[in-house]
């Protein structure tokens, strides 16, 4: 196995699909509920976005893409590990999707720690 930080994005959603796939559904239905809530309030996100990065049209794009993905291969994601990492953290939707598992761990406050030391572990180096 590469070191950490020697990963790609594919990669470390891989990994992190194969030692967590119990956590994977409830994660795809937050990420879905987040994309939701963006694009019904998006007058207001776009209000206030204040990320001098990248544009919130640029971000609007990844957050309608991650919706397509999921609404489109559904299961098929949460089943297998490859499918999950190929399609959800390959390019620049891989910003969108650690942002989602970001937020799932810290905001919800998930109640399993290996998973949120995995995510901040895997992501947040």
């Amino acid at each position: 196995m590469k070191p950490l930080d020697k990963l790609t994005n594919v990669e470390k959603g891989k990994l992190l699909h194969e030692l967590f796939p119990d956590e994977i559904p409830a994660f795809l239905q937050f990420t879905t509920g987040i994309c939701i809530a963006i694009r019904e309030q998006e007058q207001s996100y776009r209000a206030h976005w204040d990320n001098g990065i990248y544009s919130f049209d640029f971000w609007l794009s990844l957050v309608k893409e991650a919706q397509q993905k999921i609404e489109k291969y559904g299961s098929q994601l949460q089943r297998s590990s490859r499918l999950f990492a190929e399609q959800l953290f390959d390019g620049y939707i891989a910003l969108y999707l650690v942002h989602c598992l970001l937020s799932y761990t810290t905001i919800r406050k998930h109640p399993n720690p290996k998973f949120t030391t995995a995510i901040d572990l895997l992501f947040n180096i």
